[in-house]
């Protein structure tokens, strides 16, 4: 078992100044080559307590700007194009960063793809609902139109 202090939000694991513990594997193949986590040391309590004292301050600023965004998000359906052959079956999918970037079309909110969450890969045209994780208690469901292009 490895010992980590993760840097970024890491979905089911834990938020930015945590320290977790996670298999070696975990730790040696997906979050420290990604830099979500650093590993921890005697030393680092004083790192860990800034994150918290940055995580803090920006959550006050944003919880107000996150409810917004959410009832916005909530009441607009965002149309992906995208290519597609014969029945509406899809030349790929539709990936997260594409969803992020018709939000930004469609209504000028700025949303980190890496906080969408797909239930399901999209492969057809059609309507689909996501979830964005805009704070730590704010999610926002999203309609998601997918349109041959």
């Amino acid at each position: 078992m490895a010992k980590l202090i993760l840097t970024r939000e890491v979905t089911g694991l834990g938020a930015p100044g945590d320290v977790v513990e996670v298999k070696d594997g975990y730790a040696r193949n997906f979050l420290l080559p990604g830099k979500l986590a650093t590993e921890w040391t005697k030393g680092a309590e004083k790192q860990i307590q800034a994150m918290r004292r940055a995580t803090r301050a920006r959550e006050m600023a944003t919880v107000e700007d996150a409810l917004a965004a959410q009832e916005v998000l909530r009441s607009s359906t965002v149309e992906v194009p995208a290519k597609a052959g014969a029945g509406g079956r899809l030349f790929g999918t539709v990936t997260a960063d594409d969803i992020a970037q018709a939000v930004k079309t469609a209504t000028g909110f700025e949303v980190d793809r890496r906080k969408i969450e797909l239930a399901e890969r999209i492969k057809t045209t059609g309507d689909y609902t996501v979830t964005v994780r805009l704070h730590e208690s704010v999610v926002a469901p999203i309609a998601v139109r997918v349109v041959a292009a």
